[in-house]
Formats: C-alpha cells, sequence, structure tokens
C-alpha cells in the first residue's frame, strides 16, 4: 500500500472543519518535541517531525485562504506521556531541523504562556503525548488544540472519516454515560476465565471527544471518535468509589490480573515478569494504580485498523487507563505522583487485534432505579446509534 499523505489543500481543509478559525485568529502552531541527552531519537520520530515541518510548509500557499500564519514550534520533550510541559518553546526560523534539544538556543526561548497568547490553534504531532498539559492549559487559555501524539502517515485515513457522524455517535454515548451510575464489565480470557469489574460512575460527566474543537477551551486527540468519563475517585467525604473487581491486561504473551478496590489497583498478580514489574510498579508509585478512565471508542465500525499508536488504537472500542486523571476532570495529577517525570496516564485497549486473549465478553450500564442497559457483548456494540 502507498504511503498515505496530505497535501497543503487536504490539510487547509481539515484545519477549516476541526477549528473553524475566527477573524480575530491571526496565527496557529505545529507542536513537536525535540529528543534530549536523557532521551535518544528512533526513526518514527524524527520522520515525524519532518512530517510537521512539511505540514507547516505545505499550509504556507493557504495562510491568506485560512486567515492565519502557521508556525512551526519546538521544545524539549516531556520524558513521559502527558507529563507536564517545560517552561518553554522555540519558534522555529526555518531551515534544518535541530537534532536535539540542546542544540536550541536559550536566548531565543519563548514561554509557553506567550505562545499560547499568540497561537489560539494548535496541533501537536508529538512523541510524547501532551495531551494532559494541553487540556488544562485549555482552561486557562483561550486556546484550542489537537493532540496526535504518535501520529504516522497509517493515520491518514482515519483523518479523512465523516466526523459528524462520528462526532453524532461521541454525543450518543455521552447521554448514555451521563445518565450512568455505574459500569459493569466482565471480561473473558483465553475463553475460560472470567473477571468481572464495576466502575463506579456517579458524580462524573462523560465527554464526546469527536474530532472538532469550534470553540476556545478545548483540547483532545485527533484523529478522534471516543467518549470517555473517569470513574468516581473517591474524593468526598463519607463517599467511598464503589470501583472494584478484576480487570486483566494483556501484556505481550502474557497476562496480568489487577485487584481493583476503591478505584485503584492494589494488586497485579500472575506468573510472569510483567506482573511482578506491575505489582513493583504499585508499590512504588500508587498513584498509577488509579483508574483515570473508562473510554468508549467508535471508529472500528468505520473499517479503521489498529495503527500500534495509542492515538488511533484507543478510538476502535473500549479502553480502560490508569494514572493521571485531573486533565479529564479527575482528581488525580501530577502533585499525585513521586515526580514529573513520573506522571502517566496508560491505556488499556480492548479490541482482539490488540489484546487477543482477552475479550469484552458483556458490558452493561447502570442506571438510576436499577435499570440496565446493555452496552456491548463479544467486543461489539449492542446499541442503537443514530443514523
Amino acid at each position: 500500500m502507498p504511503e498515505q499523505t496530505l497535501g497543503g489543500e487536504e490539510l487547509a481543509a481539515l484545519i477549516e472543519r476541526v477549528f473553524r478559525p475566527r477573524p480575530d485568529e491571526r496565527a496557529m502552531g505545529v507542536m513537536i518535541d525535540l529528543p534530549d541527552a536523557r532521551v535518544g531519537d528512533e526513526p518514527a520520530w524524527r520522520a515525524r517531525r519532518e512530517m510537521a515541518a512539511g505540514w507547516v510548509a505545505a499550509l504556507a500557499p493557504f495562510e491568506r485562504e485560512l486567515g492565519l500564519e502557521v508556525h512551526l514550534l519546538l521544545y524539549r520533550n516531556a520524558h513521559m506521556n502527558n507529563a507536564d510541559l517545560p517552561p518553554a518553546a522555540w519558534l522555529h526560523p526555518g531551515g534544518p531541523l535541530p537534532a536535539r534539544a540542546e542544540d536550541l538556543d536559550p536566548a531565543a526561548a519563548i514561554p509557553f504562556a506567550e505562545i499560547f497568547a499568540a497561537h489560539p490553534i494548535l496541533m501537536a504531532p508529538t512523541h510524547f503525548s501532551a495531551t494532559a498539559p494541553l487540556k488544562l492549559a485549555a482552561r486557562e487559555q483561550a486556546i484550542r488544540a489537537a493532540t496526535m501524539p504518535g501520529f504516522s502517515p497509517a493515520m491518514v485515513p482515519a483523518l479523512r472519516l465523516d466526523y459528524g457522524v462520528i462526532h453524532a455517535r461521541c454525543d450518543h454515548l455521552k447521554a448514555l454515560l451521563d445518565r450512568a451510575e455505574a459500569a459493569e464489565i466482565r471480561f473473558l480470557s483465553d475463553a475460560e476465565r472470567r473477571c468481572e469489574l464495576t466502575l463506579d460512575l456517579r458524580h462524573r460527566s462523560a465527554t464526546a471527544s469527536g474530532g472538532l474543537f469550534p470553540e476556545p477551551g478545548k483540547a483532545g486527540n485527533l484523529p478522534s471518535g471516543e467518549t470517555y468519563i473517569v470513574p468516581y475517585e473517591g474524593e468526598r467525604e463519607g463517599d467511598p468509589s464503589r470501583s472494584a473487581g478484576e480487570l486483566p491486561v494483556q501484556f505481550g504473551d502474557e497476562l496480568v490480573f489487577y485487584r481493583v478496590e476503591q478505584n485503584k489497583a492494589i494488586e497485579a498478580r500472575g506468573e510472569g515478569g510483567a506482573a511482578r514489574e506491575e505489582a513493583a510498579r504499585l508499590v512504588a508509585e500508587p498513584a498509577y494504580g488509579n483508574l483515570a478512565e473508562l473510554g468508549l471508542g467508535v471508529l472500528a465500525d468505520f473499517g479503521i485498523e489498529p495503527s500500534g499508536e495509542i492515538l488511533l488504537d484507543e478510538k476502535l472500542g473500549l479502553h480502560i487507563a490508569f494514572g493521571r486523571s485531573d486533565h479529564f476532570g479527575g482528581q488525580v495529577g501530577a502533585a499525585q505522583f513521586s515526580s514529573p517525570d513520573a506522571v502517566v496516564h496508560i491505556d488499556r485497549v480492548y479490541i482482539p487485534r490488540i489484546q487477543p486473549r482477552v475479550a469484552v465478553e458483556r458490558a452493561d450500564l447502570v442506571m438510576g432505579g436499577g435499570e440496565r442497559l446493555a452496552l456491548m457483548r463479544d467486543n461489539v456494540y449492542a446499541i442503537d446509534f443514530p443514523a
């Protein structure tokens, strides 16, 4: 299959569709993170940076049509997915890209507050996900951002979907999750072992992430196509979280089983090295065990295949995340981790191509009054989406 690419005209149409630029907006930024002495480069990362620079160049003839100058913004990588951004970024003047963050001129650094003030529209095809910090920044600044961590040419077909239809599906799922008090999920491992997990959805509202960001104050993934909700984390005095049960996750060929109490994984069991590593991680970094998200992706129904990058793969079906939740409306943020470099938000995606040894046998939403709604059966949605 030939490599998928986006030309200038298609990129300009994408920006118009996703952001609907306003007359008072003058510039947009394409953000890329650079390797440094701590985190070395790799071919896919280098190719993504060159792709982003190519997008800026391809958009140059369309700046008048968009009403936006398009700038390439460089910054030192944050060392972990969803960790806080460094203090400053650089405006790339053109020419070859610097190979490492150490090659940037400290005297030319621009505080991110100034970057955001000058660039109300942002796209971030980065190596490490900037979703969490950009979501938090969007609450304070009049920006909107499409985060694209790990973006690759294999994801281009997902940018060509009808996001009006996708957004309608995500809104439908949001309406259901907003009414739900709990999600009850039964996983089937190796067609023989069943694990039951209840996620407490009280005191929370869901977010529909349909890939459209027309209003300031919003940031999210692109490609998109999911609705997500943070399970209740027990922050109300005298009202502990009811999230509990067992959650299986496949690591390579190994299965790890997490025991969950009050919305935290407190134990990891299994027979291999991954189980031992996860058990040690829960002890060393308790915030990692927080169940930070129930996500419901919809793109598999549109024929999109896994890419090997979580940016796209989580949009294909049900996923559950560990770690940071404050960027989604939860209570666990950077302060709950031992250091900024330890902050994570890690999604575990339950579709056969990604976790072939684990199936979502059934998932039900429990509404007020005890009403039950069949959400999924055998990895497939059991609800009727709007036409």
